[in-house]
């Protein structure tokens, strides 16, 4: 491992940005172990990769890993390609949508990808599940069924709910938290990241370790970070995210759209800003005479340094000041050729990828977000052909320019 840290300076890292540890003592008992042998602790990171991008909710769990690796323990990082055709119910009020292996994989490729963004992947390892689980017989899958109960299970509060309420449960549910504590027992893990909704399933795999006669491994959660609207966690479908391969233009300007209660918790989970610097914000937010905007703007800058650099971060500032302030139009925007017949405007805005979709286009035009040349345009079966050059500006901070 070569020279680490002292036990209390790992312990103050960890600390950081978590929720929950189980238990601290036994924390403390494996670092001192790892020091003494110099032998990592295996950390293990298990994720399903259900969707191809990642968003900087995600990156709270994997910079905790990164942590670890600072540390020099050994990060986990297991790919779910068999659990993710099972479909994780963490959450989830019915049954999930199982995924094909092939979209699974897809997925996987662009996961890793992202999440190099966060971690040394020249020190991850890098493990897929389907290594194991794949190759388990129907006799397997009976022998480690047989180590929980129905009960158990059903202490699960969305299997709770779901029961209560009569919401089908299928039986391949029940199956999923075993299958991803079976993935901590095969690498004997001795740490188990994830978020708060995991919690039922990092308890799963502690159990099933002792059932192996293995030491239990240590449950780590970190809280899920609401997205942009506050309201919701940060998700692709409620489309309240913050994307971590967005460009520093869109990224500034997502962050400057959070509510001001959401301020310090950002600061507190999606930067790296150190503790003392986070008390002083937190002292400023309760200062009347600062003003909460100037706080998201150095918030903004700190998210976009993380995955961009300084210098993104300057330029996105700029343009968001002289789009939003100055109420300009940014400098380089996208050209998107019409041609001489009209178009429906609705369909521009869908073809062009400035919108998902035709029903959140109508949404935009009912709401009074689409604007061509300044003109703000209520009927969305309105038509254009364009002569000359026009702006169409979507949202806030979405432009596009239409040339004949």
């Amino acid at each position: 491992m070569g020279k680490i840290p002292s036990i209390n300076e790992q312990m103050d890292l960890i600390r950081q940005g978590v929720e929950e540890i189980i238990s601290e003592e036994e924390l403390i008992k494996k670092l001192e172990y790892a020091k003494a042998e110099d032998e990592p602790v295996i950390v293990k990171l298990g994720c399903d990769p259900s969707v191809p991008d990642l968003h900087i909710g995600h990156a709270i769990v994997l910079r905790k890993l990164r942590h670890f690796q600072d540390l020099g323990h050994q990060a986990v990082l297991v790919i779910g390609d068999f659990t993710g055709m099972i479909g994780d119910p963490s959450g989830k009020s019915k049954t999930r949508p199982q995924l094909t292996y092939q979209e699974v994989r897809d997925n996987a490729d662009t996961y890793v990808e992202q999440a190099s963004v966060i971690l040394d992947v020249d020190k991850l390892k890098i493990v897929f599940n389907s290594e194991w689980l794949g190759e388990m017989t129907f006799k397997d899958v009976i022998t480690l069924a047989g180590h929980y109960t129905v009960a158990r299970m059903l202490e699960r509060d969305d299997f709770e709910n779901r029961y209560k309420n009569e919401v089908p449960i299928s039986i391949h549910e029940f199956l999923y938290p075993l299958a991803q504590g079976m993935d901590s027992v095969k690498l004997k893990a001795d740490v188990e990241l994830g978020g708060t909704d995991q919690k039922f399933n990092l308890i799963v795999g502690r159990n099933l370790q002792r059932a192996y006669s293995q030491d239990p491994q240590v449950i780590i959660t970190t809280p899920l970070l609401e997205g942009t609207d506050g309201v919701e966690k940060m998700s692709k479908s409620y489309r309240n995210y913050i994307g971590i391969t967005e460009s520093p233009g869109e990224m500034y300007g997502r962050t400057m759209s959070i509510p001001d209660t959401l301020i310090e918790r950002y600061f507190e989970f999606a930067t790296e800003v150190p503790p003392s610097e986070l008390s002083m914000i937190k002292q400023q937010l309760m200062d009347k005479s600062v003003n909460p905007r100037d706080l998201k703007r150095q918030l903004a800058r700190e998210i976009v340094t993380i995955y961009h650099s300084e210098k993104a971060a300057l330029e996105a500032e700029k343009e968001f000041d002289r789009i939003f302030i100055s109420k300009d139009i940014p400098e380089s925007i996208e050209e998107y050729r019409i041609g001489p017949e009209p178009v429906a405007l609705l369909q521009v805005i869908v073809d062009s990828g400035l919108v998902s979709s035709k029903r959140e286009g109508r949404r935009l035009v009912e709401q009074g977000a689409v604007r061509l040349d300044g003109e703000k345009i209520t009927d969305f079966h309105y038509t254009i052909s364009v002569k000359n050059k026009v702006i169409l500006k979507v949202g806030k901070r979405r432009f596009l320019r239409l040339v004949p």
